[in-house]
């Protein structure tokens, strides 16, 4: 199977993590990722709802959408380990699958508009577009780990403070945001792992680039050796006839 007949692949998977990061800003920016109800049970008041995120804290009565408190210096006195954790890994995580989105872009403009003959001349400037693609896929199966591992652990840390405390905590929709990315970057690495092992043959070197230097550069090369060869050949085999005076 040729790999420039198999750009679905490689759209697709550029498509599926540019939605993934899109995703992972949103979990990043929302506060929406603990819930903490406060109940009253006087009737001439209304319970508290307190939405904590990664960077801010809003409190809101029921029934309404504006924030009675907003501290928007949350990020600086969170008191919750994993938040504090989800502060730092989700922006590795961002940048990590950025990165894996460039590679696979690089990857992707090589593989469609290049000529599969390389010119000898810019032999230090070509991109292997095979080692791009398969970085990429690298860079967003890690991503997807640095991601999906805390996000997970705020389900269960949720659980010990309802034990610790009052059951009054749940987690929020920034959670199932967090690991929808994090499953759309798992499957946008598979995608690319798979285009990889289309497009290699089973005993090329694993990093080899997608065309081969050699075969195309001595087929070019040996061409006028092997025809002043041959007519060396011939003309050592004409006889020398000399005539007699």
């Amino acid at each position: 199977m040729g790999c420039r007949d198999v750009h679905a692949a490689t759209v697709l998977a550029f498509l599926s993590g540019t939605a993934s990061v899109a995703g992972l800003l949103a979990a990043v920016l929302l506060p929406n990722w603990r819930q903490m109800r406060l109940y009253t049970f006087n009737k001439n008041e209304r319970n508290v709802t307190v939405y904590t995120g990664l960077w801010i804290k809003c409190a809101r009565f029921d029934g309404s959408r504006d924030c009675v408190i907003y501290d928007p210096q949350w990020y600086t006195a969170v008191d919750q380990l994993d938040l504090r954790v989800l502060q730092f890994a989700l922006p590795l995580s961002m940048l990590t699958a950025v990165s894996a989105l460039f590679l696979c872009l690089i990857g992707m403009c090589n593989t469609a508009f290049v000529s599969s003959v390389p010119n000898i001349k810019l032999a230090k400037c070509l991109v292997n577009s095979a080692g791009c693609h398969l970085v990429a896929g690298l860079l967003f199966l890690l991503s997807c780990a640095i991601c999906l591992t805390p996000s997970i652990w705020v389900i269960f840390y949720n659980n010990y403070l309802n034990r610790k405390y009052e059951p009054v905590f749940s987690f929020d929709i920034s959670v199932f945001i967090a690991i929808a990315s994090a499953g759309g970057l798992f499957f946008t690495s598979v995608l690319l792992f798979l285009w990889y092992c289309a497009c290699k043959s089973l005993p090329s070197p694993f990093w080899q680039p997608l065309y081969s230097h050699a075969p195309s550069m001595h087929s070019y090369a040996s061409q006028p050796y092997s025809a002043r060869s041959r007519l060396s050949a011939i003309e050592i085999d004409i006889p020398v006839v000399t005539h007699a005076s």
